[in-house]
């Protein structure tokens, strides 16, 4: 069975906390994980938060690991960065952001080649990598450019959040509320209707979705009284998505979608903008929903929450975000048959 990889984020963050204090208390769920990241990123934080779990490097994802006692580290640097920086909590190194994009690239690029199954990552400090040059709003744009550029063609991609209570699908993402309506396109609202119908059939294992079309406006417009996007944009995409045979409703009130009796009818709810999305999930499963691109030639699932540096090396955070990630993707790479 091929390896899930773990990428830890920003190393001064608490992604290498999450992982320890997870591993600490579920070891059986590490059994094909491996940690891809310098070792000492690791050790560094376990002494810290004073944990006695072992952690080894391995050389190649085929290596066997057999101990799930064990925190295994993958460490895809080059010979030279190998002795990168190790930061301790709460104090980012902008020597080390090179090394933080080089592990999310390697991870990605062994996923694409079918040297892994999934792959999960911790947060990122946004402003570090971006002085070191990384030019993309985050994780998910950057895996979308590695994809392309793996596939030899641009790679469309969705964000959906994911909980037991809900999940929502993104139109939009980060973008200022006033630039949401003129992002909206009949094609865009196609192929994200599309994209999502498709990864919940492959990779969540739902034969026939049903999905939630959440209009833009108050009352979904109220029969363009109070916009016309839901009559010129998101209709037309409804139904020419039904002609694909997707089961789809047409566009909704947000105020009374993610009510228990409505959200109940469908397998996930496309969202116009980032807000639309967040709060109901956030509502209703906050640190345990789990962020899922869609539209990549692999599996990714992510924390849903941040680097919270004033909380690293603390002992005092909650990983249950990062549970919940490395169990959707196991139940993903099943229903992937990997």
């Amino acid at each position: 069975m091929l390896p899930i990889l773990i990428t830890v984020g920003e190393p001064a963050g608490i992604g290498s906390d999450c992982v320890l204090l997870a591993h600490q208390a579920q070891p059986e769920l590490f059994s094909d994980i491996r940690i891809a990241a310098p070792a000492s990123w690791l050790q560094l934080r376990a002494k810290e938060l004073g944990i006695d779990t072992p952690i080894q490097t391995i050389n190649t994802l085929t290596t066997a690991c057999e101990d799930s006692s064990v925190l295994y580290c993958w460490n895809p640097l080059q010979k030279e960065a190998q002795e990168t920086l190790s930061p301790v909590a709460s104090k980012p190194l902008p020597q080390t952001a090179h090394a933080v994009i080089a592990c999310i690239e390697a991870s990605a690029l062994a996923c694409m080649r079918g040297e892994a199954a999934a792959h999960v990552t911790g947060p990122i400090e946004k402003a570090v990598l971006r002085d070191a040059g990384f030019d993309f709003p985050g994780h998910t744009e950057f895996l979308a450019h590695l994809a392309g550029k793996h596939l030899d063609k641009e790679c469309d991609i969705v964000m959906m959040l994911a909980s037991k209570a809900l999940r929502v699908a993104l139109l939009t993402t980060h973008m200022a509320i006033s630039d949401v309506p003129s992002s909206l396109s009949v094609e865009q609202t196609l192929r994200c209707i599309q994209i999502t119908h498709t990864d919940l059939q492959q990779r969540f294992g739902i034969a026939q979705p049903r999905l939630g079309m959440c209009g833009l406006n108050p009352h979904a417009g109220e029969q363009g009284h109070f916009g016309r996007e839901e009559i010129d944009i998101l209709m037309p995409a409804v139904l020419q998505a039904r002609e694909f045979g997707i089961d789809i409703s047409k566009p909704l009130p947000a105020d009374t979608l993610f009510s228990a009796q409505m959200r109940d009818q469908f397998d996930a709810i496309i969202c116009c903008y980032h807000d639309q999305a967040l709060i109901p999930i956030k509502a209703l499963s906050f640190g345990d929903a789990v962020n899922v691109t869609l539209g990549l030639p692999f599996i990714r699932t992510s924390v849903d929450h941040g680097t919270a540096l004033d909380r690293a090396g603390s002992g005092k955070v909650s990983y249950s975000s990062l549970v919940e990630a490395i169990e959707l993707a196991h139940l993903m790479r099943q229903e992937s048959g990997k």
